[in-house]
């Protein structure tokens, strides 16, 4: 999600997101808006609304339950032990400046699919009751809140112990949103990939099958706009895990250090707001025509072509360069560190095309919902946002990088994001 910050013994500039200041005002404004997105399905409707008192505001934020604690811990419980027992290839991440390296299980895709195994045969025996689930998804979001923070003060002060080894600003407030260590591990698990995969991804998953099961259970049939919402982000995490060593490249896992920003992308941000359409679509079931569910689900499908193609491209020509692309031997462009940088198929006409099909497919999950509230688009005017901010934050890091060859590569492909438009 960022770029490489400059580093001066181990220090860094606190100058992402505006600083400290910045990151105490996101510090707040992550569960606030989280808690008002839950809110404003669960309790008036899917309508935004403005609260008249402090008391109203207050009533916003669920009180958590014991039913609540028991399924997240059992839930936390079943995913770290997946991760552990079910068989999978062991990888090491890349080694850190003072010799450190991290170990990740790819077993996601194994472990994912028992998962969800269990979960259908619970529900098709009775045993898993969807609607009671669901009722305690309020008190789920507090505790998954209350999680975050938890374990964002604890890896800020394991970093802060290990600041000789760790990158840091040494400004409290930023480095607890920021993070103040890389990999945290359990033994030789590392943290931050299991959270963001198995509870991040993991937890849509689960959410995307329990709310369509909900809607079969309350009203004996799924709405069209249910099941083209469910069926395209459930295919979106399958894939994820189909290719979830890829992650093992993102910024995420090889920049970010594991602050709160982070803790609560995967523990909240990704499980509730990212199912606000389903949950919109089981409270106010909009209408959706066969014509418009086959146009969105050929716009979905065409955002991934784009977002997965784009990916492979470059993944394939790091193994091999000479490999076709488009049916031609690649181009790249020579720089001064030994790298090349592509120049063919999506790479040749934008810097980063496959945020341009991650867009299109936001974008389809919440036209799915209709134009009967503004809520369910969250997801696509968050993201929107995001990925323009994070293709200049690698654009600032690539600069630094490669310095004057960047600058002719950005004068060969000159679009950011949507060829020929940004």
């Amino acid at each position: 999600m960022t770029g490489d910050a400059e580093t001066t013994n181990n220090r860094t500039r606190p100058d992402q997101f505006g600083g400290p200041g910045g990151a105490l005002a996101l510090t707040i404004l992550m569960p606030t808006i989280t808690f008002y997105l839950w809110s404003a399905v669960a309790q008036h409707g899917g309508s935004l609304w403005l609260p008249g008192s402090l008391a109203e505001l207050l009533a916003m934020i669920p009180a958590p339950t014991w039913e609540a604690a028991a399924m997240f811990t059992g839930w936390l419980g079943l995913q770290a032990l997946l991760y552990v027992v079910v068989p999978g290839r062991v990888v090491q991440g890349r080694r850190t400046a003072h010799g450190e390296q991290a170990e990740y299980r790819l077993n996601g895709l194994v472990a994912f699919g028992l998962t969800m195994a269990l979960l259908v045969a619970g529900i098709a025996a009775d045993i898993v009751s969807p609607a009671a689930v669901l009722a305690q998804l309020g008190p789920l979001l507090t505790i998954s809140v209350v999680f975050a923070f938890a374990g964002a003060a604890l890896t800020y002060a394991a970093g802060r112990r290990r600041a000789h080894l760790e990158r840091s600003s040494g400004v409290g407030i930023y480095d607890f949103y920021m993070g103040a260590m890389l990999n945290p591990r359990v033994g030789r698990h590392d943290v931050k990939f299991f959270f963001e995969s198995r509870i991040g991804m993991g937890t849509w998953g689960l959410f995307a099958i329990l709310m369509p099961a909900a809607e079969l259970q309350a009203h004996g049939s799924l709405s069209t706009a249910m099941l083209v919402v469910s069926l395209c982000q459930l295919f979106y995490i399958f894939e994820f895990f189909v290719f979830e060593s890829n992650l093992l490249a993102t910024l995420d896992i090889i920049e970010e250090n594991l602050g709160f920003m982070l803790w609560f992308a995967f523990l909240a941000w990704m499980p509730f707001n990212f199912t606000l359409q389903q949950q919109y679509v089981l409270e106010a079931r909009p209408e959706l025509s066969v014509v418009a569910a086959a146009a969105i689900i050929i716009f979905n499908f065409a955002g991934y072509y784009v977002f997965r193609d784009s990916n492979l491209q470059k993944l394939r020509f790091r193994r091999d360069p000479r490999r076709p692309i488009w049916g031609e031997v690649p181009v790249a462009m020579e720089t001064a560190r030994g790298s090349k940088l592509l120049l063919s198929g999506w790479w040749g006409l934008a810097r980063h095309a496959n945020y341009m099909g991650d867009l299109m497919m936001a974008l389809a999950w919440c036209m799915a919902c209709g134009s009967g509230s503004l809520v369910p688009y969250f997801y696509f005017f968050y993201f929107a946002p995001l990925l323009l901010n994070r293709e200049r934050r690698d654009h600032a890091m690539c600069q630094r990088k490669y310095g004057a060859d960047w600058d002719r590569y950005c004068e060969k492909v000159p679009y950011r994001i949507v060829p020929f438009v940004y």
